[in-house]
């Protein structure tokens, strides 16, 4: 996803397949070997370094996704078989992305030791793998999505392509509010049940951690549909009136809004699952003894956050991209 958004001049498919193949064979090449008997007994909070997918299902996908590189780095395909393999590539970019979805606590717990998350090296080294597979499959099947079509090579715009547009658009400001909304409803979920039941420790950590999550909550989504997201607004000194580096705004926009979408978008998925059974998705444990309601508000307004921010970091895109160095559109 934040490949999608974020403009790079892709390499050639047979370049990405180049680097993609050997990680994959790494990577593949690791899970196998914890799987005869090696795995580490604690790589994660559930144990497991992903979720949903472990073990030889990991190394299957690992293979398969070797063999689309190897794919789209042969002569370009047309018609339906051309659709297959891109779609095949990027089910399995998405699915190497989201079964690393725990790469998100890797990131708070190993940037904000204090807030009390566990960090696991090796499991957080194993997502990071998981991770960096995804990223070069699905960079692979944008280069060649681009390069098998009419149009650029390097940005994939037609000859008729429209226009730029010249304004943000109502849908992305009525994104940007809702993501707003999102994080609001997150905060008041806290509030009902008690700030003093939060299950992050109370340091310096958690104080980094709540001023970040207001930050990425509420300044970052509106800096993507307002003026003043691109360009410094004029009482900052020695700023103002400049244009905002758009890599400022909309890497941590992409950023942010996939961790969201990819780890609560399963774990309301896993809350449904667990209810329908008649369990509850949330037994007491681990410092989380909260009740259950709280997470049926708190979960899908991170899932509301991140679909908001990621629409309104696409508007945003497609308003500040420059033109392209190789065909001037």
């Amino acid at each position: 996803m934040a490949a999608m958004m974020i403009s790079l001049r892709p390499s050639r498919p047979s370049t990405w397949a180049a680097i993609g193949i050997p990680w994959l064979l790494a990577y593949g090449l690791l899970q196998a070997y914890w799987e005869l008997g090696h795995r580490p007994s604690e790589l994660s909070p559930i144990g497991e370094d992903l979720v949903f997918l472990n073990g030889w299902g990991v190394v299957a996908l690992c293979a398969a996704a070797g063999l689309l590189l190897a794919g789209m780095a042969r002569p370009r395909l047309s018609g339906a078989p051309r659709r297959v393999l891109l779609l095949a590539a990027w089910a399995a970019a998405l699915t190497l992305v989201a079964v690393a979805a725990m790469a998100l606590l890797d990131v708070v717990g190993g940037l904000l030791p204090g807030l009390g998350i566990e960090f696991f090296p090796l499991g957080a080294l194993s997502r990071a793998g998981c991770l960096g597979g995804g990223a070069i499959v699905g960079l692979a099947a944008l280069s060649y999505q681009r390069r098998t079509r009419d149009g650029c090579a390097v940005c994939g715009r037609a000859q008729d392509s429209p226009t730029a547009p010249t304004g943000m658009p109502a849908w992305a400001f009525a994104a940007a509010y809702g993501a707003v909304a999102g994080c609001v409803v997150r905060i008041g979920a806290q509030l009902a049940v008690g700030l003093d039941r939060s299950p992050l420790a109370s340091d310096v950590s958690a104080l980094l951690f709540e001023i970040g999550f207001l930050l990425g909550g509420c300044l970052l989504p509106l800096s993507l549909v307002h003026s003043w997201g691109r360009t410094w607004p004029r009482r900052f000194p020695g700023l103002g009136g400049r244009p905002v580096p758009r890599r400022m705004v909309l890497w941590p926009a992409a950023g942010v809004s996939a961790g969201l979408i990819v780890y609560f978008g399963l774990t309301l998925l896993q809350m449904i699952s667990e209810r329908l059974r008649g369990r509850n998705p949330f037994p007491p444990s681990g410092g989380l003894d909260l009740p259950e309601t709280f997470f049926w508000f708190a979960v899908p307004a991170y899932l509301v956050w991140g679909i908001g921010m990621a629409v309104a970091a696409l508007a945003y895109h497609r308003l500040t991209r420059p033109s392209c160095r190789e065909c001037g559109r």
